[in-house]
């Protein structure tokens, strides 16, 4: 009798592994690929490729700039193609990070199975265009990822990853800005700022991109992305529509919807006013909340559209300026719990107020270069020094991604390394798909003339502690998992505190040393005094105070 229930029972566990695989598999897009066999790429230099009018180079300032042009396969297959190495590097650092973060095998096998699950129908909700552009850069693909889930799968599952991280993160690590200024005004040209504080490591990080994008319907535009990624974070279109988005407080998606980034690509490749862009939004449903910028420079004016799984909202005003940062401000989401929760216990407040107080420091228009002197402020409120690195700050020193629009003149500045403090280079889009031809080798595609300069933060002695900080929170978290302690650590936690010395992690790190190693005396110090500094959020307060009652005991 036992001998038989056991059979049943394997049978059963059989039957439901046999169903979740094919339940959880996603087929590829039937279109033939047949004549791209033979297309390879050439390469023209170092770090400069071409495929027939499509190119991808690596310019004199370190960032990465790509034209494509044709149907959505075509768009993806030369992606893929020309940024083959690229893309390798970006899956290898989010897999690694991955590991990092989950070092346990079981873990990772079951988040695998868990995402598997969750985005099971995620192509249900990918307009045909797009699943056929991806399908066609995952062609290029290295099989080492393939104990993840099959290349066109992974491929799905990555533009999911925006909205699943922040969903189940619930905004812990994520806190982007972004601002319109000089919108309703006839005597100067509306100016678009934002800051993408997505970080997954600093390998990630390294190889940002400028795409130029000629689909074979819709309007050309440009994003600021990284390889293998079609949606859209930050960007422009030619009719001077301009977008970006910011994660907004959620409550944990049960399945699968449209990834937020496939939405605000399909805004920008159709759109050219805002009531298109509205239209576009409201035709798709999404599985986490999310704010969207949308400039319109036909319109003269921008509007925040506030999109939750269940609603939608769209938030204006007439002032000349506005700001975005991870909280609704319509009239619709003004009792929504989460969303209070969210002004009350985040950094998003905090920042907005610190973006506003920026911005009504000029007197009379907003210009680009003051645009950038904001997003690259790393100062609290009133000028407060909250340390660097700090979540309530404008620039935290994470961004993947810094970017200034002009869409009037359809002109973007995009940073260059590191996040925010290299040169802001410009792009004219009328030059760039103007250009017909692909450039030669030393051809700068960028306004020389226009290039905002580096941060003098980049030489200082601020920003030297802070990288130096971040070397001795390595050794600190490494001494902590192998349960080592660090010779002269009286020395290095000195130095610790000296690295950055306004910073409430500063010493919630050093508490977070001494309380492993049993020196409860000296982590109740440093617990109290990140105490007295500037917090980013309710949730980092809880956990410094957690650990200041363990050190009392």
């Amino acid at each position: 009798m036992k001998k038989k229930i056991l059979i049943g029972l394997m049978l059963l566990l059989a039957a439901f592994v046999v169903y979740f695989n094919i339940r959880v598999r996603i087929a590829d897009p039937d279109i033939s690929v047949e004549r791209f066999k033979n297309i390879h790429r050439v390469e023209i230099d170092s770090n400069f490729y071409s495929i027939k009018n499509n190119w991808l180079r690596k310019n004199d300032k370190g960032l990465w700039e790509m034209y494509v042009e044709g149907s959505p396969i075509e768009l993806g297959v030369y992606e893929g193609k020309l940024g083959k190495e690229l893309i390798y590097q970006q899956e290898e650092a989010f897999v690694s990070q991955m590991k990092k973060i989950i070092p346990s095998d079981f873990y990772l096998k079951f988040l695998r199975y868990f995402i598997a699950w969750f985005n099971r129908d995620i192509d249900d909700y990918v307009i045909e265009p797009y699943k056929e552009e991806i399908y066609g850069v995952s062609l290029s693909t290295s099989k080492d990822f393939d104990f993840i889930a099959p290349g066109y799968q992974r491929m799905l599952n990555y533009h999911a990853a925006h909205d699943i991280g922040h969903a189940l993160k619930d905004l812990a690590i994520v806190g982007c800005t972004s601002f319109i200024a000089n919108q309703n005004r006839n005597d100067s040209d509306m100016v678009v700022g934002r800051n993408f504080d997505f970080y997954i490591n600093d390998a990630f990080a390294k190889d940002k991109m400028i795409a130029f994008v000629k689909p074979d319907s819709g309007f050309q535009f440009a994003y600021i992305t990284w390889a293998s990624m079609i949606g859209v974070v930050s960007g422009m279109n030619t009719e001077g529509i301009s977008i970006t988005i910011n994660a907004a407080k959620s409550d944990i998606p049960s399945e699968a919807k449209t990834p937020i980034s496939l939405l605000t690509r399909e805004i920008l490749q159709f759109s050219s006013n805002i009531d298109d862009a509205i239209a576009i939004a409201r035709k798709r449903n999404t599985f986490v909340s999310e704010s969207i910028l949308v400039s319109s420079a036909k319109d003269d004016r921008a509007v925040i559209i506030e999109k939750s799984p269940t609603q939608m909202d769209v938030f204006s005003t007439e002032n000349s300026q506005m700001v975005s940062a991870n909280h609704y401000q319509g009239k619709l989401f003004e009792n929504n719990k989460n969303n209070i929760k969210n002004i009350e216990e985040s950094s998003s407040f905090y920042r907005q107020q610190r973006c506003e107080q920026l911005l009504s420091q000029f007197d009379d228009t907003v210009s680009v270069l003051d645009a950038s002197s904001v997003l690259r402020d790393t100062r609290g409120l009133d000028n407060r020094d909250i340390g660097l690195g700090n979540e309530k700050a404008m620039n935290q020193l994470i961004s993947h991604h810094s970017v200034i629009f002009l869409p009037k003149k359809l002109q973007i500045w995009v940073s260059t390394s590191p996040y925010q403090l290299g040169d802001y280079l410009c792009y004219d889009l009328n030059k760039i798909f103007g250009l017909h031809r692909i450039p030669s080798k030393n051809q700068i595609l960028y306004q020389p003339k226009l290039t905002i300069p580096e941060d003098t933060l980049l030489h200082s002695k601020a920003y030297a502690g802070f990288l130096r900080m971040k070397e001795i929170k390595k050794r600190i978290k490494s001494a902590i998992s192998d349960d080592k302690p660090i010779e002269n650590a009286d020395k290095l936690m000195l130095e610790m505190a000296q690295s950055n010395p306004n910073y409430f992690y500063t010493f919630e790190l050093i508490g977070d040393y001494y309380l492993h190693f049993n020196n409860h005396l000296k982590a109740q110090e440093n617990y109290e005094k990140a105490l007295s500094l500037e917090i980013a959020n309710k949730w980092e307060e809880d956990r410094i105070r957690k650990s200041l009652e363990e050190a009392k005991q």
